[in-house]
């Protein structure tokens, strides 16, 4: 593209408006407006100029502010959309997640499961979507404010009569350079006391401040930018960890995201609740009226680390790193992992015990315990006795026709499918046993399991977290704030005083706040109240106004 060169002889890119030096108007049309865009002092903004390849298509595409609203209207209603039904991460284990969301929620659940809203923030799409508004906040902001720095920096105190003349406050005094010459000093102190950085140029004057403010959306972008980034740093395995581990009494545990390099032990859950001795027995009343309050649960743990000389395949060997407490708001941490105190089950199921009866003779031939977080597969109990598991509920649920479903994968309401081989039935009897509930649904069994006793155990729930992105995201978030302060609380002025022969020209523009500017010019020239610029805009409405009322 040819490059348009100004008669200051600054050389402009094409498609320039103003000058980036002078300010000269450079297209035609642009001198039929009664005031000029300053919004970007006119430069040539790659998005208006080229159009033709497809890299210009692009860019146009995703510089537009509409694309980017519109960018992110849209991923709002993603997010909203995915939280209409449960996430993937919190639906039972046990059963594939696009039957479950079928069988529980119809038509609707296949659709949510297809479309990829069960697992939002990790499908395709959705960081597409953020990878696409990121995308949008960089072209946008290189396609502004590149053009606007090289105009600002590139600006000259003398500025062409037309680009002064079409400034919101403007004046033109004819003859009265003399009037300016005595005052000159004074003005250019009075200007340096509201600390504008003062240029001069064959006796014209460029008064400036607060041009950092005109950055202030540009940084806001960049700490945009640097937030999505680490939000999407959180999908890289290792960098976010948020897991749920449930450990009971005396059990050992890897511990997730550690690849079973640490492990953790409960040696010991405590429960203390408020015996009414505290305070002397004021809160007796309530301690008997509402049964007892807990003032403190912890796990007492022990972190174990996997020894390097452990061979693959075989029993880990452990190493002991520390013992601790956990408490609420007092975490475990190691290695950049943070192990919570969140919940705990002082009732929670740990084995079933049944015994195989003959329904006949009600003779038993033997218990099995079934331990309900890793139930075998068969128990064999001699003289040609098996018994098979099938299938296994933790949490049962029967519909109307009596057909299990599991609600969750945690041993709360237990139930199982069994098949039970003897001698008289080689191929074996189906039953259905839950708790007080036994379904024969083959028809009557000659034998049965009956349910004999269940052991319980304490299991305290943690939280494994392990954020990397955290102060990523702080960063982000403080860049963008600086912008918002940087872009609210200050203004870009700039004041032009020109000599003509005989003739001043005084103009003036700011980004904002146009009002605090006239002001602050009338008591930069007090003593010349002859040199206050008016301004044009509201000049032009009352034209406007008189116009239609003649008509």
């Amino acid at each position: 593209m040819d490059q348009v060169k100004c008669d200051c002889g600054h050389v402009n890119p094409h498609g320039t408006v103003l000058c980036e030096s002078c300010g000269k108007i450079l297209v035609e049309s642009e001198e039929k407006k009664q005031l000029l865009d300053m919004r970007y002092e006119g430069s040539a903004r790659r998005s208006q100029t080229y159009k033709t390849t497809l890299i210009d298509k692009v860019w146009n595409f995703f510089s537009s502010v509409k694309v980017g609203i519109w960018l992110i209207i849209v991923t709002l209603s993603a997010s909203a959309i995915g939280t209409i039904l449960p996430q993937e991460a919190f639906i039972p284990k046990n059963m594939p997640a696009g039957a479950y969301y079928e069988s529980e929620y119809g038509v609707f659940g296949r659709i949510y499961h297809t479309l990829g809203f069960h697992d939002l923030y990790g499908s395709w799409w959705y960081l597409l979507l953020i990878a696409s508004i990121g995308v949008s906040l960089v072209i946008c902001s290189l396609d502004r404010v590149v053009p606007l720095y090289r105009a600002l920096k590139v600006q000259r105190v003398t500025k062409h009569q037309g680009f002064l003349k079409r400034q919101r406050l403007y004046v033109h005094v004819p003859g009265e350079a003399d009037k300016l010459d005595v005052n000159w000093d004074k003005i250019k102190a009075n200007l340096s006391n509201k600390r504008y950085n003062i240029r001069e140029e064959d006796g014209s004057l460029l008064a400036e401040k607060g041009r950092f403010s005109r950055w202030g959306p540009y940084v806001n972008h960049i700490g945009l930018i640097i937030f999505l980034f680490g939000g999407m740093l959180r999908f890289v395995p290792g960098m976010y960890i948020d897991e749920t581990l449930w450990v009971k009494e005396g059990e050992i545990k890897p511990i997730p995201g550690t690849d079973r390099e640490y492990y953790l032990e409960n040696k010991d859950f405590l429960v203390e609740v408020y015996d009414g001795t505290e305070r002397n027995g004021v809160f007796q009343e309530t301690l008997e009226r509402t049964g007892g309050t807990i003032s403190n649960y912890q796990t007492d743990v022990v972190l174990y680390k996997q020894s390097s000389d452990t061979i693959l395949g075989e029993k880990p060997k452990l190493e002991e790193v520390k013992e601790f407490s956990i408490q609420v708001n007092k975490p475990l941490t190691f290695e950049g992992f943070s192990l919570y105190q969140i919940s705990f089950n002082q009732g929670e199921f740990e084995a079933m015990n049944f015994n195989l009866v003959n329904q006949n003779t009600q003779e038993s031939f033997g218990e099995i315990r079934i331990d309900l977080a890793e139930p075998e597969k068969q128990y064999d109990l001699g003289n040609g006795r098996i018994v098979e598991i099938v299938r296994y509920y933790p949490d049962v649920k029967f519909d109307e026709n009596y057909i299990p479903t599991n609600q969750s994968p945690y041993p709360r309401n237990p139930a199982f499918i069994f098949n039970m081989i003897s001698p008289e039935h080689p191929e074996g009897e189906m039953s259905v046993v839950a708790i007080r509930q036994t379904l024969e649904p083959t028809g009557p069994n000659d034998y049965k399991m009956e349910f004999s006793h269940i052991e319980q155990t304490e299991v305290s729930g943690l939280t494994v977290r392990k954020d990397q992105t955290l102060w990523i995201l702080a960063l982000g978030g403080l860049i963008f704030m600086i912008g918002v302060i940087q872009g609210s609380y200050w203004n870009h002025r700039r004041i032009w005083i020109q000599r003509h022969g005989q003739d001043v020209m005084v103009a003036a523009h700011t980004n904002k706040n146009w009002f605090g500017l006239k002001k602050e010019i009338e008591r930069v020239l007090e003593d010349t109240p002859q040199f206050h610029p008016v301004d044009q805009h509201v000049n032009n409405e009352k034209k406007v106004e008189e116009e239609v009322e003649e008509q």
